[in-house]
């Protein structure tokens, strides 16, 4: 079972009056590689990470530290207030997933969410957050979104052929309507034996 969580910020909330996308694997559940999936709504960690940590801190203790890999943040800022406390924030290139953003309580622990990206559409993104808070799930959040694109190439390409079929008179085509008219067609046709 995956918790949704509305985040509705006790104080005014300046980033969003939207409710936080994030979904984590269930309470007590084995370690797996991935505590949850995060959707933000931009790719502005300022903007975005003062409610995600506000709504993690009653959870899993005071979040210290983040870090993320560069590749999807064009900024990365070094310090982000969060209600009453600051909270670090780091990147790694080669050592980080570019798909997860790490959290750090020194009190409790460290946690790893999937970074979904906020372009992603909602169907989308709803199986991404719910894959990723599987507590068997056995993908990295990279392996995550490459299967993600993966789905959506094979979906295009189905759609495509259905497109395809559709134009060429594929689904339009008269198909007989009984048994007897089909053999009456089929009858029709020439057999390939007697060619030869």
């Amino acid at each position: 079972m995956t918790t949704t969580i509305p985040y509705t910020p006790a104080v005014e909330d300046r980033t969003s009056s939207l409710p936080l996308r994030l979904t984590l694997a269930p309470a007590g559940t084995a370690p797996a590689l991935l505590d949850g999936a995060w959707w933000p709504r931009s790719r502005d960690l300022t903007a975005e990470l003062p409610a995600l940590t506000a709504a993690l801190d009653p959870l899993w203790g005071r979040i210290t530290h983040v870090t993320v890999n560069p590749t999807f943040w064009p900024v990365i800022p070094r310090k982000v207030p969060v209600d009453g406390h600051v909270v670090g924030v780091g990147w790694f290139t080669a050592e980080q997933d570019p798909h997860k953003l790490l959290l750090l309580s020194y009190s409790v622990g460290r946690w790893d969410l999937l970074v979904i990206p906020p372009e992603t559409d909602p169907a989308t993104a709803a199986r991404l957050m719910s894959e990723a808070a599987d507590p068997l799930g056995t993908l990295t959040a990279s392996g995550l979104m490459n299967e993600a694109e993966q789905r959506r190439i094979a979906e295009e390409m189905e759609l495509s052929l259905v497109s395809v079929w559709d134009s060429e008179g594929g689904h339009g085509a008269s198909l007989p309507t009984s048994r007897s008219s089909a053999r009456a067609a089929i009858a029709q046709v020439p057999d390939a034996a007697e060619g030869i």
